[in-house]
């Protein structure tokens, strides 16, 4: 029980909770996408048996991650992949494929499962990273973010668009925790132990890096989407 009272606990929870928040924004999108076409009663069961399916095989590959990150050189790797998906976050690209409407109740559960699954991949590093090896706290976190993930998407998305600043925060976490991953890579845990007095050195520099490149390839991108839309 001493592990609830610990403001560690609470710290890392809280990173999972606001995670899943941030990055579940596209779920909220391809879960609207698929299900629009259905009657509003199949919408609803859509939706819900869509995301308990998608859900049960994100806990599934989340604690493959978990044990993953325990080998070598992994969790450096896996930081890397968290900062490109902090970045792209702030500049705005998701990557989404565009979803046809469907009429079948059975093919747009298929369609948000897969869709939700193949989006997910940083869903599953980001809580991974976070719950760095504690399987308590993963399950309580992502217990915690399921039904805000079901039932706030729609929400979060409106705020995110009314208030640009949680994207922002949300871009810097990522870039955190992948500072916090990468110093605690098994490969160098022998140096990280004798230099233990810089542990938060990386988490810094990893959140402005996120932060300032997201940014400066989001001007980038701003001018060019002008000029095509001009054009």
């Amino acid at each position: 029980m001493s592990m609830f009272t610990s403001p560690e606990f609470w710290l890392a929870l809280s990173q999972i909770i606001l995670i899943n928040i941030v990055l579940s924004g596209d779920n909220a999108v391809v879960i609207a996408l698929a299900s629009r076409s259905l009657p509003p009663a199949q919408q609803k069961m859509a939706i819900l048996f869509g995301s308990i399916g998608a859900i049960v095989l994100r806990i599934v590959l989340t604690f493959f991650a978990v044990y993953l990150l325990s080998l070598p050189y992994l969790k450096i790797a896996g930081a890397a992949l968290l900062l490109w998906i902090g970045i792209n976050l702030l500049k705005g690209e998701d990557g989404e494929e565009e979803l046809e409407g469907h009429s079948n109740l059975a093919a747009a559960i298929k369609t948000i499962i897969i869709a939700d699954l193949v989006m997910s991949l940083d869903n599953v590093i980001g809580v991974a990273a976070a719950a760095k090896g504690n399987v308590v706290l993963l399950v309580v976190g992502l217990g915690v973010s399921i039904p805000l993930i079901i039932y706030g998407s729609t929400l979060i998305l409106k705020l995110m668009t009314r208030f640009p600043i949680i994207i922002t925060a949300g871009a810097a976490l990522l870039g955190w925790v992948a500072g916090e991953m990468a110093f605690s890579d098994p490969a160098i845990d022998v140096w990280a132990s004798g230099h233990h007095s810089l542990h938060l050195i990386p988490p810094v520099l990893c959140a402005l890096l996120v932060v300032a490149t997201g940014k400066w390839l989001q001007s980038r991108t701003e001018p060019e989407d002008t000029a095509n839309r001009a054009g």
